[in-house]
Formats: structure tokens, C-alpha cells, sequence
């Protein structure tokens, strides 16, 4: 277990923007390990890199000195200044043995995450492993490991509440509105095109509503969303002068005070008395108080929802304990599965070196006794020898996890 290392940059002490330069592309990658493991002597390695980390995971006798870190960095071919790497040498995490799979447990069960709770890491460091064990990166450690790294995390998602109530405002809005119990294919006014929008009209279309109209300041980011939404794209100037009906409004833009007014929002109705359904994401809010009041409106409004959001993170965060006692669980389950499997490599050659003694003793030791041997005399010793011959591989294989067993049992106690 003390082979195991990570080299980790995260959000913790990497600026993101930092981050982006020790992101290695897919073309590369091969490549740039190869490199790696060939000229430090690494068994076994993966790489995973997120929106706000970048870690190394390798399996191999090497201490995480600033000397090794520094040469680990140089062989991976950064686009960086050397000056600039002195820097990243600084901010690097570095965990050996337990406290590295401790860390990465914790990692793949979104308890390091820049957001607790967001279970997309988990398959994100699923389908890092895998593509580096595709191109023969990875060995017989790192895949009992990440077994036992990828049950982990489903117990924790399974057991605890640290992924199920939603924080992001999106999310939260979207819920809203299918308690409102959305019917047919309403028409949807999208009032700005910024990336709060953008998530929300997306999240939208993904559940077959497809009726959009998209207002924005600047003309061209409103019609860079219309072309995902397939949908007609306004300059926000217009939008006192649209004639289409709405039945939901989604608006956030960046206005410093409120966008629409009473009179603008009669205007926009076009004399529909129906209920409407207004979504209103922006700080300072888009709608006008006077507004809310005076109309028939369905509203939905950020402060709400960041409430929402506050007390759903503050939840998940209350879900930590339990999350880690699962995690210390399944290390310790782990750790004697570990020693289990390293006695199973190393008496690999016992089978081998039974047969091979078997050979001698028929035919050079015992050979003159054997030959005179009648047929069925020659049958019964054969059944006799075989019969020992898998006894013999068999016992001490039993017996070695037995003490295992017993040896794991007198160091937890």
C-alpha cells in the first residue's frame, strides 16, 4: 500500500485559470505517460483532469520529494516557463499510501469536489482510468483499487443524502417549474442569452419543449443560443414590439434595475388573461415589484431559489460524517484484500514448481520403480499423485489467507 501516490493540483491552491495548463489533451496523452513511465520506472499510472483539478494516481517506490515532484513535472512536457513550475511545485498536494487512497476515495465520492454531492466525478475518474488502462497504463493494484473505489462511492451516493437535494440555481428553477405541472409545448420567452440562461433553456429542450424566442442585448449572443434552441433570435431592443404570447418567461440579464415594467409586460401579454409563468434569475431582479401584484403570475425568483441552495449545501454538508464513515469502512475492508492479492501473485509458480517435482520423481528418481509397475497398479499411483498434487497447490494458498486473516484481525484489535 505504500506505493500508492497521487500528485494532486486542485481548486484548494491552483488558481483555475492556472489549471489549464497542466491539462493534457487526448493526442498527447500516450505519448507524454509512456514518457513518464519509462524514464522514472512507474509500474502503474492514470490521469485525471477536471474543471478544477488535476491529479496524477501511480503506483511505485518513489518518495514525493521536490526533487522527484520537479523531474515528474519536466518529463510531462508542461507548456510551462520553468519559472512558473517552481510555482506549481508550491501548490502541489502530494499523498503516499493510506493517505493517498484515503484521498481519493474521497475524491470519487464528491467530498473534495469544488461542490459536495456532484457525482459527475465519480464518472469522471471512471473514464480516466479506463482510457489509461486501455493503453496499458495500469496494472493489477490500480484495478482492485478502483473496484473497490467505485463501490465505495456508490454507497456513499446510495446510503447518504450528500448528492440527492439540487444547489445549483438552474436546477432548483427547473424543479419549480415542473411542480407548476407544465401542459403541451408552451411558449417559452427567453429574456437574455448569458450562461444562467443558456443552462436553463438547454435543461428545457432536453425534456422535448421546443417553442422558444430569444431576446439579448447584443444580437449576436441571442442568436448563437436561437441556433441551439432552434428558435427565431431578437436584440432586446425589440422586445417592447413582440406580438408573439408567451406563456413562460425565463429572464437574467445583467441590467443594473428592473427591465420590465407594468406597461411593458401588458404590452407583452398582448391581452392574454391567463396565468403566466415568470422564471426571474437576475440580481437586481428583471421584473418590477409592481408587477407581481397587479397580473396573474406564477413567480419564480432567484433569492428564493439561492435560499433553496443555501439550505440544501449546508445538508449536504451535515451528510459528511456519515460519507466518511463509509469510506473508512471500505479502506479497511480493503487493506486485507490487498495482502491477500499480493500472496496470490507471489504463489502464482507454486502449481509450476509441483509439477515440476512430480515430473522428477516418475521419471528420474522413481522412474526404474515405476516402470515395473503393472497397468492398473500404474493407474492408482497416478490417481494417488493427483489427488496430492491439488491438495498440495490448494493447502497453502488456504493457509496463507488464513493468516491474513488472523494477522488483519490482531491489528485492528
Amino acid at each position: 500500500m505504500k506505493n500508492l501516490k497521487v500528485i494532486a493540483f486542485t481548486h484548494k491552491h491552483v488558481d483555475l485559470k492556472d489549471l489549464g495548463n497542466l491539462v493534457i489533451c487526448n493526442e498527447e496523452l500516450d505519448s507524454r505517460l509512456i514518457n513518464l513511465k519509462n524514464n522514472l520506472d512507474i509500474p502503474e499510472i492514470f490521469y485525471i483532469a477536471t474543471c478544477n483539478r488535476v491529479e496524477f494516481v501511480f503506483y511505485g517506490a518513489h518518495e514525493l520529494t521536490d526533487d522527484f515532484i520537479a523531474h515528474f513535472m519536466d518529463k510531462m512536457n508542461f507548456c510551462v516557463p520553468s519559472e512558473r513550475l517552481q510555482c506549481y511545485l508550491g501548490q502541489v498536494n502530494r499523498y503516499s499510501g493510506l493517505e493517498a487512497l484515503n484521498h481519493l476515495f474521497r475524491m470519487s465520492c464528491s467530498l473534495e469536489s469544488l461542490v459536495v454531492g456532484e457525482k459527475e466525478i465519480l464518472a469522471q475518474v471512471r473514464r480516466a482510468y479506463e482510457k489509461c488502462k486501455e493503453a496499458g497504463f495500469t496494472g493489477d493494484f490500480l484495478r482492485l483499487m478502483m473496484d473497490r473505489l467505485v463501490k465505495t462511492a456508490k454507497e456513499v451516493y446510495t446510503h447518504t443524502n450528500i448528492s440527492r437535494n439540487p444547489i445549483s440555481v438552474v436546477s432548483l428553477a427547473y424543479r419549480k417549474l415542473k411542480e407548476v405541472k407544465l401542459l403541451g409545448n408552451p411558449r417559452i420567452l427567453v429574456i437574455g442569452s448569458g450562461e444562467t440562461n443558456q443552462n436553463l433553456a438547454k435543461y428545457l429542450k432536453k425534456h422535448k419543449l421546443s417553442n422558444f424566442v430569444v431576446f439579448n442585448r447584443t444580437i449576436e449572443n441571442a442568436k448563437s443560443l436561437a441556433k441551439e434552441l432552434n428558435c427565431e433570435a431578437y436584440p432586446l431592443s425589440q422586445l417592447a414590439g413582440y406580438k408573439g404570447g408567451f406563456d413562460i418567461m425565463i429572464t437574467c440579464t445583467g441590467a443594473s434595475e428592473s427591465i420590465i415594467d407594468n406597461n411593458l409586460y401588458q404590452n407583452l401579454l398582448q391581452g392574454d388573461t391567463d396565468k403566466k409563468i415568470v422564471v426571474d434569475l437576475a440580481i437586481p431582479n428583471d421584473i418590477n415589484a409592481e408587477v407581481i401584484p397587479d397580473n396573474a403570475i406564477h413567480y419564480i425568483e432567484v433569492s428564493g431559489l439561492q435560499a433553496i441552495a443555501e439550505k440544501n449545501l449546508q445538508e449536504r454538508y451535515g451528510e459528511l460524517t456519515a460519507a466518511e464513515k463509509i469510506i473508512n469502512e471500505n479502506i479497511k475492508e480493503f487493506l486485507p484484500l490487498i495482502k491477500q492479492r499480493r500472496v496470490e501473485v507471489a504463489m502464482r509458480q507454486v502449481p509450476d514448481k509441483i509439477k515440476e517435482i512430480r515430473e522428477i520423481a516418475l521419471n528420474e528418481i522413481f522412474a526404474q520403480d515405476v516402470s515395473k509397475l503393472d497397468p492398473q497398479a500404474r493407474e492408482v499411483l497416478e490417481k494417488v499423485i493427483n489427488y496430492m498434487e491439488k491438495k498440495y497447490i490448494k493447502v497453502p494458498m488456504v493457509m496463507a489467507k488464513e493468516i491474513l486473516v488472523k494477522n488483519t484481525e490482531f491489528e485492528n484489535n
